[in-house]
């Protein structure tokens, strides 16, 4: 694996499509199946394509890397896309369009950030109305909005040193389980601070509308 680099690789997948309010950017974009066509809609540039093309049949831009894989495979395309910017030394990593519809599709981009997470990399999910970062050993900082719900769940068995910091249910090096969602539906508006010291944590914003 690459040295990791505090760049921004951004993957645009192919989940539920909506128009954000800004238009997601990265220092190297990665089009995933469907996400080829969400990039054109959204006038995004891929640098690399990657998919097995089941959801995506339309002209590929020429001149761009592109990857085809089997539509009978061990992975998705999106986790395929996620390890590429994991050993490609991506310090982290924004995945547009992969939150909501298909449950499983979306357990399975957490699932992906997960392993991603352990090797060092901040990812970020979006969806309509859910934001999620997913992290180990590491901190992050976000504003949350009016409206927004914070939740702090662990993605494996155990999560420790967990502190929360600016919300309305604080905590201080706590200890979260996977089987116990102590962390869910917390509130706060404006900016807040979660750490993790070990194992994997998914902070999740969902919004109300």
């Amino acid at each position: 694996m690459a040295e990791i680099v505090d760049e921004v690789c951004l993957i645009v997948s192919g989940g539920p499509f909506y128009r954000p309010e800004e238009v997601p950017s990265g220092d190297f974009v990665v089009a995933c199946d469907r996400g080829v066509a969400y990039a054109a809609e959204l006038g995004i540039e891929p640098d690399f394509i990657v998919g097995d093309f089941d959801s995506y049949r339309g002209e590929l831009p020429k001149g761009v890397p592109t990857v085809t894989l089997p539509v009978r495979k061990d992975d998705t395309d999106t986790g395929y896309a996620l390890r590429y910017a994991v050993e490609h030394g991506f310090g982290r990593v924004r995945i547009a369009f992969a939150l909501g519809g298909c449950l499983d599709h979306a357990l399975a981009n957490l699932q992906s950030a997960a392993k991603a997470a352990k090797a060092g990399v901040l990812v970020r999910l979006e969806g309509e109305n859910t934001l999620a970062y997913v992290l180990s050993r590491s901190t992050v900082r976000l504003d949350v909005r009016r409206g927004q719900r914070l939740s702090v769940l662990s993605l494996g068995d155990v999560c420790r040193d967990v502190s929360i910091r600016g919300a309305r249910y604080t905590l201080d090096r706590a200890v979260l389980y996977g089987d116990y969602p102590l962390g869910v539906s917390n509130q706060a508006e404006g900016a807040v601070e979660v750490s993790c010291g070990e194992g994997v944590l998914a902070v999740m914003l969902v919004s109300s509308d």
